[in-house]
């Protein structure tokens, strides 16, 4: 298969590219028709290697197909209905240990969860699937870098529980503003002690916001009703679009010794690991008080237990810890801290948003419509189109035929620059790089290339990759043009989609006079134009049974160049062309 398990499953489309853009196809088809056909006597069976495309059955634009799904946590009960209203079968089965994990995973093309089942590399080698959805905003219970290598889609729900994680975020700093649950359960103990819990007002304070994302778009409108000042960081929120939600930016530094509150909405990576510790406390306010309703770990608890102790911090809202549930109890147990278990989405309208929209992405993705939540996949976001796949193709067929003649040389590259060239090829560029690296990589023993993981496994192979885009030229617009270099040597192709077909136009500076048809079982060979040239192959491939069902010649016929025959299988071994042709490849597409 060209792509692993991601199935281009579209029809030959009535919409036509002409080197990409519009060209009609009766012109194509008339130039298949003027390439040469010799039929000399019958077919071998096709022993060498084969480079195939997946059948095409249907016009569905889905990148994979999923067929089950096992969802191992309670999430909404939308989430089974819509999934199997529209055709995939879901199994439900929770509070599985590792090792059931492992051995039920094996039936399935996807798994949904929530934030315990704890998603590791050993579960997801251990598996088949095709995409792994996370009914909630974080993925850290995920291994997403070892879904990545294995060409699996992880996604998320980026917005299901914003509003409930924000509301959370606010209801904490409103209690530790006013010591509402130490005082209730004061109230519980039978005491009446107005003066044990003055507190203060949150009016012309200034809250302090370290991630501005949609969680903290949403605490910042909040907050600003009680007439809080909101400063805040983000490195990725520019500070133009953050000032128009009312919150100025600045550097941490800068932030620290202004706030009075401090809540945190980043995820956690070694960057925000203990991004509020000892140092940082020490930068802030005597008293600030501080919430985390992010991820347990970006609060060092260990330093904010010190600063409760010595008064640096004057109270916590903490939803999260670094183990859940915590079993060092000093935190929990501090009459300064207000701790919940976690229930930043636990609200029946966050369940039922993130059940919902991880099953709609989901189905969004299989029928072709768009890709919403990926979080190591952007690079399929711009594939669900007709022309799309076409182009796929192209680029998975391209470097099929780049590879088969390095391999066939013995030489092995090193270095891949891909070029896309056209107006309407300038959206396309990140796509058509993975898809060449398919097709350059789909050989490989133990490899299986697709869109998501082909870039990493060529890091893996030492292969450098350089893609770009340049402005049509004039003469051809819609190409994508490659070029590999492999011990010194450069074997260049291009090709373009003519008819919906993908057609290869030039290969190593031979330019072809009809485009070549890539499909089928193709054979190139290198040799200097002889008019005894072609009749020498034809006997030859006769001799092996082996029938020729087209022919494209360079337009140019001097010095050595490359030439294609279309042919009716493939031969069992190249050598015997070898006194004929200094070069030569074959493949099946």
């Amino acid at each position: 298969m060209l792509a692993s398990n991601w199935h281009v499953t579209s029809e030959q489309s009535r919409v036509y590219l002409k080197g990409g853009c519009p060209k009609s196809e009766k012109t194509f088809q008339n130039q298949q028709r003027e390439s040469h056909s010799l039929r000399p006597s019958l077919r071998l069976p096709n022993t060498s290697y084969h480079h195939q495309q997946p059948e095409e059955k249907n016009i569905n634009m889905a990148p994979i197909f999923i067929k089950t799904i096992l969802i191992s946590e309670s999430v909404d009960p939308r989430c089974k209905t819509i999934l199997e209203e529209n055709g995939i079968r879901v199994t439900e089965k929770q509070n599985m240990k590792k090792d059931e994990l492992m051995a039920e995973i094996k039936d399935y093309d996807g798994l949904v969860v929530r934030s315990a089942t704890k998603v590791t590399s050993d579960i997801i080698n251990a598996a088949n699937l095709k995409i792994i959805g996370r009914a909630g905003t974080g993925v850290d219970n995920v291994d997403v870098d070892a879904a990545t290598k294995k060409g699996i889609i992880v996604m998320n729900t980026p917005s299901g529980n914003t509003i409930s994680a924000a509301e959370l975020t606010c209801a904490l700093l409103m209690s530790l503003s006013r010591n509402v649950p130490q005082a209730a359960m004061s109230m519980k103990q039978g005491n009446w002690d107005r003066k044990k819990f003055m507190g203060a007002e949150l009016y012309g304070k200034v809250l302090g916001i370290v991630g501005l994302g949609r969680i903290g778009k949403e605490v910042a409108s909040r907050m600003q009703s009680f007439g809080m000042r909101t400063i805040g960081y983000d490195p990725i929120t520019p500070p133009e679009v953050t000032a128009s939600w009312g919150v100025e930016q600045m550097s941490l530094e800068q932030l620290w010794p202004q706030c009075d509150y401090i809540t945190v909405h980043t995820p956690l990576m070694p960057s925000t690991v203990g991004l509020l510790n000892d140092e940082t406390f020490a930068k802030c306010k005597k008293g600030v008080k501080v919430v985390n309703c992010a991820r347990g770990g970006i609060i060092d608890e260990a330093a904010l237990l010190r600063a409760l102790e010595s008064g640096q911090c004057g109270g916590a809202g903490l939803d999260v810890f670094v183990e859940e549930p915590p079993k060092n109890r000093s935190l929990v147990d501090h009459p300064n801290v207000i701790s919940c278990p976690h229930l930043g989405a636990s609200t029946k309208e966050a369940q039922a948003r993130c059940g919902e929209d991880i099953a709609l992405q989901i189905v969004d993705m299989v029928k072709g419509k768009k890709l919403v939540g990926a979080v190591n996949a952007q690079v399929l976001a711009s594939t669900f189109s007709q022309e799309s796949h076409q182009l796929i193709k192209l680029g998975e067929a391209v470097g099929a035929v780049l590879q088969s003649c390095a391999t066939s040389s013995k030489k092995m590259y090193k270095r891949v620059q891909i070029t896309t060239q056209g107006d309407c090829m300038k959206s396309s560029t990140g796509y058509m790089t993975s898809s060449v690296l398919v097709g350059l990589l789909n050989h490989e023993s133990g490899c299986c290339p697709n869109l998501i993981n082909v870039l990493s496994l060529a890091k893996e192979s030492g292969i450098t990759v350089n893609q770009n885009h340049c402005a049509s030229d004039g003469a051809a617009s819609g190409v994508c043009k490659v070029e590999i270099v492999a011990n010194g040597s450069s074997y260049k192709a291009s090709g373009s989609v003519q008819g919906g077909v993908p057609v290869l136009l030039e290969l190593s500076d031979s330019v072809f006079k009809q485009p070549v048809s890539l499909t089928g079982n193709l054979l190139f060979f290198k040799a200097s134009a002889s008019p005894q040239l072609l009749s020498s192959v034809a006997g030859l491939l006769a001799t092996e049974g082996v029938e020729i069902e087209s022919y494209s010649a360079p337009a140019d016929r001097t010095g050595d160049l490359w030439y294609c025959v279309g042919v009716s299988s493939l031969l069992p071994d190249l050598s015997a062309l070898k006194p004929l042709v200094k070069e030569a490849a074959q493949l099946t597409i």
